[in-house]
């Protein structure tokens, strides 16, 4: 099994993504690793046991560009990666708002180092 390993910019992504598409390859999955002042996006891409992957490092607070309009399973594990790590992708075709797993009263990413800040009203009358 050979792969490889592409180092991409947010302007590239979703042509790249359109490219791997266009030879054949399927998606399998998106992983999201917390590197403190940004994340790590890698996208994983198979064509008959060669593996391509693309890495998108992403500074906190920046968006990232939705490939859900390429491949439209991507919206399942694009809404996953923002429950549980914050990140917020621009074009999804299908946007949960951060609550594809979570419920509307959790405050903190499980996976993330951030915390969402509590409302004006939140804990009163407790």
């Amino acid at each position: 099994m050979a792969f490889e390993t592409k180092n991409l910019t947010k302007n590239q992504l979703v042509g790249e993504v359109l490219a791997l598409k266009n030879q054949g390859y399927r998606l399998v999955t998106m992983s999201c690793v917390d590197l403190g002042e940004s994340f790590d996006l890698l996208y994983h891409f198979d064509r008959e046991t060669q593996l391509v992957h693309l890495r998108l490092t992403l500074p906190k607070g920046e968006v990232a560009p939705s490939i859900s309009g390429v491949y439209f399973a991507a919206l399942l594990i694009e809404n996953e990666t923002r429950d549980h790590f914050g990140v917020i992708f621009d074009g999804l075709v299908l946007d949960f708002g951060g609550n594809f797993y979570l419920e509307e009263e959790v405050k903190k990413y499980p996976f993330c180092k951030v915390t969402v800040g509590k409302s004006e009203t939140a804990g009163e009358g407790a």
